[in-house]
């Protein structure tokens, strides 16, 4: 055997030697997405973003070695009576923040039933199905969005939740491109309407919801009850 083809056949060898050695980086031990952890008290391997911290990629250069390509843009802003096309958009959209902008349509049984259909799908991984925030996704690292039944929301215009659902808000994307503006109208009114099922005026309610109510309470504050 010459002294190249030795020469050779041990420079192939090394390099299969290095590739093993990168494989094995490239298959580190690591966590999928949200499995389990026994790392942290609550059992998560997820962690929730350190306060103050604010991501720098998305999309496709996410999926990247580095992911690090340049501070992540808001999504534009677009008006009530666009589609879910970009190429409907107009050149310079506005903002709709604000309660004299913006007026819903007449609530009707069809329009909440859609509103929730679309709610259920869209919004309560985050939300939950009751708008308090604690969806499924965010019990799994994600960060909790805000109660639809504070005050600050409870007070805020129709037109606040339209903005959102349109243009992203916090860590929340725009839902411009999966929902219709027609259904981001009836989800906010279905909003509207899970607000007014935690907070109803007592008397607003009909005499047999009264009744129950009165009973419920009656039930927990006796003794043995439940508070």
């Amino acid at each position: 055997m010459t002294t190249r083809r030795l020469v050779a056949i041990l420079l192939i060898l090394a390099l299969s030697g290095c590739e093993r050695t990168f494989r094995d980086m490239y298959d580190q031990p690591r966590y999928k997405p949200l499995a389990g952890s026994p790392m942290w008290t609550d059992g998560r391997a997820s962690r929730s973003p350190v306060d103050g911290t604010e991501p720098y990629s998305a999309g496709t250069i996410a999926g990247t070695s580095s992911g690090r390509l340049g501070r992540v843009e808001p999504g534009p802003a677009i008006t009530p009576l666009d589609t879910v096309r970009d190429t409907l958009r107009p050149a310079e959209p506005r903002r709709v923040d604000t309660a004299s902008e913006f007026t819903l349509p007449r609530i009707t049984p069809e329009l909440l039933a859609r509103g929730r259909e679309r709610f259920d799908i869209f919004c309560s991984p985050c939300h939950s199905i009751v708008g308090d925030g604690d969806g499924m996704i965010a019990r799994r690292g994600f960060p909790h969005p805000p109660s639809f039944h504070t005050d600050r929301l409870r007070e805020a215009g129709d037109a606040h939740f339209y903005a959102v659902i349109s243009n992203g808000y916090g860590a929340m994307a725009s839902y411009a491109t999966r929902v219709e503006p027609s259904d981001r109208l009836a989800i906010v009114a279905y909003i509207r309407a899970l607000q007014l099922s935690q907070h109803a005026p007592v008397a607003q309610l009909a005499e047999q919801d009264r009744t129950e109510l009165d009973r419920g309470a009656a039930a927990a504050t006796a003794p043995g009850g439940t508070r």
